[in-house]
């Protein structure tokens, strides 16, 4: 909200300079904005009292976006890549999904570890969740653990974040 928007009884006042003005009414507020012809800026709404600044209201806008930006390209996003394995997969299979994890787990994503199980696979779950260990033991120097091996319908899911 700016100028005549602001609508409150009381309002403390922020100075130009970035000094604190005090508590005072809204239009003696807005007549000190006027006669150093800026503009009352309301920053702080849910304060007791709300909180207005004077300043030149194009370039507050303008600096609130750059420290938007600045704050944005230092995020850093987080994707979760999937490795599918089976029950009877070989040994060899098995080290080239634990070098494409440690690939995904190096660029800081997090690996969701799926063991997929069809028809009478089922029935020998118990010895497939060793398949699961031996991927994250294989995996411990640079990964953790994040959500231990879990039956979820007819697959069990394990996620392996970055090791900090």
């Amino acid at each position: 909200m700016i100028n005549e928007q602001i609508r409150d009884k009381e309002v403390r006042v922020i100075g130009a300079d970035g000094e604190q003005v005090g508590i005072m009414s809204s239009k003696d507020a807005m007549k000190m904005a006027m006669n150093l012809e800026l503009d009352l800026i309301k920053i702080a709404p849910t304060a007791k009292p709300p909180v207005c600044k004077i300043a030149d209201y194009g370039k507050y806008r303008y600096e609130q976006a750059r420290r938007e930006k600045e704050a944005r390209k230092k995020q850093k996003v987080i994707d979760i890549k999937e490795v599918r394995l089976s029950p009877n997969i070989d040994k060899n299979d098995l080290n080239t999904k634990i070098n494409q994890a440690r690939k995904f787990l190096s660029k800081g994503d997090k690996v969701k570890v799926t063991l997929r199980f069809r028809g009478r696979e089922l029935a020998h779950v118990n010895q497939s969740k060793v398949i699961l260990d031996d991927f994250a033991k294989a995996l411990e120097d640079v990964a953790v653990v994040d959500k231990p091996p879990k039956f979820e319908g007819r697959s069990m899911i394990m996620f392996l974040t970055q090791k900090r």
